[in-house]
């Protein structure tokens, strides 16, 4: 599309989805394709045009963000955090040093003039409590918050991702992975029904895997961000005084910490509901996300670096589902059995079949080369 244009309106048949569009001279102009994806943003213009409602609210606090070159303890490379009485503020390391960038929040009047604001104008008691010293202020901008997800992912041949389709408080740092997470699942699947290797039903699964999470995800970062800017004596107790002594003691347990770490991450999402989801060996089930296994030299995830079909075996393979992935010409990657296999709850000599986002279709006790061929008859799809 041509830089300035603009989405006017979209209309949908039988064999594709029409866009009409209005160029920077105000002259239109309609454009035909099979599918549209919607990744423009919360405002997006595919999900005006489709009709699909963004249900949620808009937080009062305005964000701030501020690149500065300072100096104090938290400009060490890390990130800190202040969850002050008045405040809320992140510090995050760049590159460069005495480089950094602060997001913090805006209360009271001033959240009602954010266009105006100024760096010097929003608080500086979190920035004195975390003792930084700002020399310089090298961009500052500021910005509203909202937590919403839309009733739909799809509406026939339109998609929506990214911040199109869910947005959310910063808290978590979960914006960006959820949104490329959108888009590798709907791309792949894409480029299956595009390249006839599977029906267009498969696109069915794009917002039934994804909904949810988002769903989770929003709900879950709406309490957080709450909670750090929950105002009164009690939320100033909470958050300043017992947040403080007990998180620290909490993330002293290491299943805490792989807790967090898995959430944050994102690697702890799993698609077991989905109808591409079949099978369980070991402790992992179709839907899982393949578990990460450290080999000699290499580890498990090398070869997903493809993002093709293929199937992994760990231990000694049947010489059948040898000879059926050959036949098929479908990738199989045999990795020595051994206690990190075991640990990461894989089965040994079971077959799992990967999708080319890299979670397991099937998983296979058995290793039955016939499972596979049931599992692609049964959905149409030509691995």
């Amino acid at each position: 599309m041509e830089r300035g244009s603009e989405l006017v309106g979209l209309t949908q048949d039988e064999s594709g989805i029409t866009a009409l569009i209005r160029r920077p001279d105000a002259s239109e102009t309609d454009c035909r394709a099979l599918y549209v994806a919607g990744c423009d943003g919360a405002r997006s213009l595919v999900r005006t045009a489709i009709g699909t409602g963004f249900p949620g609210g808009t937080y009062r606090q305005v964000f701030y963000v501020a690149d500065v070159e300072a100096e104090g303890p938290p400009i060490n490379g890390e990130l800190h955090v202040d969850l002050d009485e008045a405040d809320f503020l992140a510090v995050f390391p760049l590159a460069g040093e005495h480089r950094a960038r602060l997001v913090g929040t805006v209360r009271d009047e001033r959240a009602d003039r954010a266009d105006t604001l100024r760096f010097e104008d929003v608080s500086t008691s979190a920035i004195r409590h975390l003792k930084v010293e700002v020399r310089k202020v090298n961009w500052f901008s500021t910005y509203h918050v909202h937590h919403r997800v839309t009733e739909h992912f799809r509406e026939g041949r339109a998609f929506l991702l990214g911040d199109a389709a869910h947005i959310h408080s910063p808290a978590g740092g979960q914006g960006m992975n959820t949104g490329i997470g959108d888009a590798i699942n709907l791309a792949w699947k894409l480029a299956s029904v595009l390249g006839g290797r599977a029906p267009a039903a498969l696109l069915d699964s794009y917002e039934r895997e994804r909904i949810g999470f988002a769903r989770r995800l929003v709900a879950t970062t709406d309490r957080l961000f709450s909670f750090a800017t929950a105002e009164g004596r009690i939320a100033d107790i909470m958050r300043t005084r017992v947040t403080p002594f007990l998180f620290p003691k909490l993330v002293s347990f290491d299943r805490v910490r792989e807790f967090l770490f898995r959430t944050v991450s994102q690697i702890a999402i799993q698609y077991r509901d989905s109808p591409l989801s079949a099978g369980v060996a070991g402790q992992v089930h179709g839907g899982d996300r393949l578990p990460w296994v450290q080999l000699e030299g290499r580890d498990n995830f090398d070869p997903l670096a493809a993002m093709t079909w293929q199937v992994h075996v760990y231990g000694t393979p049947r010489a059948d589902l040898t000879q059926s992935c050959a036949d098929r010409r479908l990738p199989l990657h045999v990795f020595p059995w051994s206690t990190a296999a075991e640990h990461g709850g894989l089965a040994r000599d079971a077959l799992y079949l990967l999708r080319p986002d890299s979670y397991v279709a099937l998983a296979d006790a058995c290793a039955d080369p016939g499972a596979i061929e049931r599992y692609c008859a049964e959905r149409g799809i030509r691995v």
